[in-house]
Formats: structure tokens, C-alpha cells, sequence
């Protein structure tokens, strides 16, 4: 079986997944370490440059530098010192072959897909190529870790960290209400327009176009305490003309005033219904 079973390549302040292995294993514990390893990728930039997760049946291995990080899901038999230097080489290779600039610019996952050939022809060169024939790599590698080693997680420590850990308590949100107005009617409609009206009579007169225009908003959508809000607008129109009675005529000012109270009123019979949620959706 080989030991190196999955490599990826990942961006470091965000995780956004650069290209990747075709991965040709389904069992669960191997999908499980897959969801952990895009987990833990998320948050690399709160590691050091090495790092491993192990797990009872697999490892996680990864190595980063600058903004650019080498993952590997890795058998327990595989040994550290040839998953970093499988890793190491990976590295190298990518970052020659694409510069920061492109990596930077990278906005949708797997943006370097093609690069899945190279990953899959290192990984075959680690997993079936002897270890005499890597043996100085492999020794540079190991004084490495002997002097700095790899920070030490559990594959459980990549759930803990993004808040998911497997047993915790779930939270019950209660979803917002979602209201669903009664139709228009023809009356409701007729208020729309007069109100429209009196707000194109007012334009030069700012306060007074954004009452008719509220009134409108509170009529076609629903609004916490709207009952208030329709009780104040009204006294506001009702204050705002007899402050302009010099300026308008009673008939102008019965107009505005009778509009207010018309809308007032198609507001409050207007009532809200409660949609219930799609939950089989």
C-alpha cells in the first residue's frame, strides 16, 4: 500500500485549495481525514511552517512557506522525515512553476488543477522509489526536525480549533419569523398613488417628501412597531400643514392631511401573515 495516499496544494492566509491529487480512496476514515485536512487548511497561518495531526489511521503532514503550503494525508507507517521531504519537493516545484503574483491572484479553488500530473508523479517517486536513492535528502530533512521539530496536533485538534468538534453540542437557532403581507387591494392602491402625489408636490420640501415616501415603505413591507411609527407619521403631517397654513390653502391642506389618514389606515388593516418555513426544502 502507499504511504503518501493524498497531497494538495493550498494559499496560507486563506486556505483556498490551489490543485490537488486525484484521490482514488473512498473508505470512510480516509474521507473523514479529507474533511479535517480542509479544516486544519483553513487556519495555517496560526502554525508554524511544519506540522502533523496524527491520527490511529492516518496523518496529516503539511509545510508552508511565504503563501504557499504542502498538505498530505499520509498512512501511520509513513515516516515524517519522508513526508516532509516529499512535501519540501513539492514546494519547490510549484512555486517554480507558478509565481506569487498568479498565486495571489488565485480567486476560485483549484485554480492550478493541471498541476495535479507533477503532484502525482512526486507522490509515485516518493511511494515506490527506494530510500537509499533519497537518502542525503532524507538525512537533511531529519537534522531539520531534530532541531526544529514539526508542531504535534490530533487530527480531533482540526475540529477543536474551527469550533465543529465531533460530539459537542449543537446550538437550536430559532429562525426569524418570515412575514408575507396580505395582497394590495384597490384601496391600498389608490393611497399608494395619492401618496406618490403629495410626495411629487413636495419635492422642495424634504422632510415632508420622505413622510410620504415612508408612509408608502410602512404600507408595502413589514415593519417592527409599525403601529407607532404610522401614529407618529401622522401627527408629524398632520403638525408639518398647519405649520404651512399660510402657505397652502384648506382644501390643500385637507388633501395632504386626508391622504395621511387614508394610508394610515390601509397600513393598520393591512396585517402580515406568517409564511411557515419550507422545511422539507
Amino acid at each position: 500500500m502507499s504511504m503518501i495516499l493524498f497531497a494538495c496544494v493550498v494559499r496560507v492566509r486563506d486556505g483556498l485549495p490551489l490543485s490537488a491529487s486525484t484521490d482514488f480512496y473512498h473508505t470512510q476514515d480516509f474521507l473523514e481525514c479529507r474533511r479535517r485536512l480542509k479544516t486544519l487548511a483553513l487556519r495555517l497561518a496560526q502554525y508554524p511552517g511544519r506540522g502533523s495531526a496524527e491520527g490511529l489511521a492516518f496523518s496529516i503532514h503539511f509545510s508552508s512557506s511565504r503563501d504557499v503550503a504542502c498538505m498530505a494525508i499520509c498512512s501511520c507507517q509513513c515516516p515524517a522525515a519522508m513526508a516532509f521531504c516529499f512535501l519540501e519537493t513539492l514546494w519547490w516545484e510549484f512555486t517554480a512553476s507558478y509565481d506569487t503574483t498568479c498565486i495571489g491572484l488565485a480567486s476560485r479553488p483549484y485554480a492550478f488543477l493541471e498541476f495535479d500530473s507533477v503532484i502525482q508523479k512526486v507522490k509515485w517517486h516518493f511511494n515506490y522509489v527506494s530510500s537509499t536513492q533519497m537518502e542525503s535528502s532524507l538525512e537533511k530533512i531529519q537534522e531539520e526536525l531534530k532541531f526544529q521539530p514539526p508542531a504535534l496536533l490530533t487530527l480531533e485538534d482540526a475540529d477543536v480549533a474551527n469550533g465543529v468538534m465531533n460530539g459537542h453540542p449543537q446550538m437550536h437557532l430559532e429562525p426569524a419569523p418570515n412575514f408575507r403581507m396580505e395582497p394590495v387591494t384597490a384601496l391600498g392602491m389608490l393611497s399608494l398613488i395619492l401618496n406618490i402625489m403629495c410626495a411629487a408636490l413636495n419635492l422642495i420640501r424634504g422632510i415632508h417628501l420622505a413622510e410620504h415616501s415612508l408612509q408608502c415603505y410602512l404600507y408595502l413591507f413589514y415593519s417592527p412597531a409599525r403601529t407607532m411609527k404610522v401614529v407618529l407619521m401622522l401627527l408629524f403631517i398632520c403638525l408639518g400643514n398647519m405649520y404651512l397654513h399660510g402657505l397652502r390653502n384648506l382644501w390643500q391642506i385637507l388633501f395632504h392631511i386626508g391622504v395621511a389618514f387614508l394610508s394610515s389606515y390601509q397600513i393598520l388593516t393591512r396585517q402580515p401573515q406568517e409564511k411557515q418555513s419550507d422545511c422539507g426544502v
